[in-house]
């Protein structure tokens, strides 16, 4: 049997040494496979033998985009370390929840973070913790080593990676990603996008997100193609780089491309070496679609969740307009069903839950049994998004089981934000819902009843979120209410409010 290959920067360093791999724009770096490689390994050395980490150990970053954190990941992959990316728009409160859950061994910031980091309750409990930037000396400077082996073999079922998901019960979750499904995300992406080592994009989703990873960078990685690392979104440097890097596909939620397509430099600048662009995260608008449409650039529609890949359905952009609002069909290595509250699967225009099951569903989440035996039933996944497929099989989003609502690529459940919003002293009941947005798709909406005797105002709560919540969670709106309205069985009747 054929061992299972998890050092994909190894192999290309081999293959095409001299191909660009990984260009680094704020700092104008790039690096061929091979250094990038040579590089890495000595990190890695680094990594386990200098600060003396064991496999298995986890590692925290709160940092932007940056080639340290590529590198970083890079060496995990080959040394069975695990990397546990923390969101930079997370107050220390939230950030704190995390940590404590990992338990991270080595704690990694952006020094622009200095500041908040210094805030964490759970800062003292960490053995190592010291500034991303230290790690610079591997991207450019001189290396004490070049090679590095893992004193034991990394296996497919090794994790190399934890990304929290925003929870229903108002608490994340750690969705463990292993080294199988890195492989069979790249497999079943690489299938239904035609990836080859000729490609090249720009990569700006941020790293907290299963799609700042998973969606192109790591597939591309496997294949040999290149990316150029932008710290943020910047819709005018973004444009630019398409034309004069002669980008062949695109990635972005509905409002990067809209952001794009709004970009004044959208008209003026070549777009004609991109096939395609993939979007995912929520429906695009058909006037966007044709928007880009008239650019020259089609859009393929996709789905796909943290848990599970993400890359799991995809809508051919020749049915971009035609099945406008469909997510297509399961990529290639996807079983998927349709199913009802009581485990019977349905058929054509009959709404139930999509469970899917794939070699890229998650082993579970970390250290929470009870949230994993809830989530997998036999290998198959409950995505909790409820869809209907056509008479011709396309699938639909039809609504979200737990009332997530998406505020700019950003997951968002209610049940955190009001969670926190109780915390107020004149709060007495509070519920969150997603309401549509010009710029950001959805954004929070809280209507609040007051205890007797209390006189905030909306803003007072709104500037009682600051600080507290990340600016994509706290509700652009809050509606103060006499009584929240309920259904027959005494619950809030959110379909009301919506």
């Amino acid at each position: 049997m054929i061992a299972f290959e998890t050092d994909w920067l190894k192999k290309w360093g081999q293959y095409t040494p001299q191909r660009m791999a990984l260009r680094e724009y704020s700092r104008q770096i790039e690096w061929t496979y091979a250094d990038m490689n040579r590089r890495v390994n000595a990190l890695a050395h680094h990594l386990i033998h200098d600060l003396n980490l064991h496999k298995g150990d986890r590692i925290a970053v709160y940092s932007k985009n940056r080639a340290e954190y590529v590198f970083l990941f890079f060496a995990c992959v080959k040394s069975g370390l695990i990397l546990i990316p923390l969101n930079f728009r997370l107050m220390p409160r939230e950030l704190d929840h995390l940590i404590r859950d990992a338990e991270p061994q080595l704690f990694l910031f952006e020094s622009e973070f200095a500041a908040l980091t210094e805030k964490l309750e759970t800062l003292k409990t960490i053995p190592l913790r010291m500034e991303i930037e230290s790690l610079q000396t591997f991207l450019t400077g001189p290396l004490k080593t070049e090679a590095f082996t893992p004193a034991q073999p990394i296996g497919a079922e090794e994790l190399v990676m934890i990304l929290y998901t925003a929870g229903t019960t108002g608490l994340p979750k750690g969705a463990m990603i292993n080294h199988r499904m890195l492989f069979w995300n790249s497999v079943n992406t690489a299938l239904r996008l035609d990836i080859t080592s000729a490609d090249h994009t720009q990569s700006y989703a941020p790293f907290f997100h299963t799609g700042g990873w998973n969606v192109l960078l790591t597939p591309f990685f496997h294949h040999g193609a290149s990316h150029t690392l932008l710290e943020r979104f910047d819709a005018d440097l973004i444009l630019k780089l398409m034309e004069s890097e002669k980008t062949t596909l695109i990635f972005g939620v509905p409002t990067m491309m809209q952001m794009l397509a709004d970009s004044p430099s959208f008209d003026q600048v070549d777009l004609s070496s991109a096939r395609y662009a993939i979007v995912g995260g929520s429906p695009m608008p058909i006037p966007l679609i044709n928007r880009w449409h008239q650019k020259g650039i089609f859009i393929r529609q996709g789905y796909g969740l943290t848990e599970v890949g993400p890359n799991c359905y995809s809508l051919h952009q020749d049915d971009a307009v035609r099945k406008r609002g469909s997510i297509g069909f399961p990529n290639f290595y996807f079983e998927a069903k349709i199913m009802d509250d009581h485990g019977q699967e349905l058929g054509a225009h009959q709404v139930g839950e999509l469970w899917l099951k794939s070699p890229v569903v998650t082993p579970g989440y970390w250290r929470d049994e009870e949230a994993t035996r809830q989530a997998i039933t036999d290998g198959w996944f409950h995505t909790g998004d409820m869809v209907q497929r056509d008479e011709e099989g396309y699938c639909y989003v039809v609504d979200r089981k737990k009332n997530m609502f998406i505020s700019g690529g950003e997951n968002v459940y209610p049940a955190e934000v009001e969670k926190f919003l109780y915390t107020h002293e004149a709060i007495k009941e509070v519920t969150v819902i997603g309401v549509p947005d010009e710029k950001w798709g959805e954004v929070g909406k809280a209507y609040v009843v007051l205890k007797p005797g209390y006189t905030v105002t909306g803003e007072d709560i709104l500037t009682y979120c600051k600080g507290e919540l990340a600016k994509y969670k706290t509700p652009k709106y809050v509606k103060l209410l006499d009584e929240l309205p309920r259904n027959e069985a005494g619950k809030i009747n959110r379909k009301a409010l919506e």
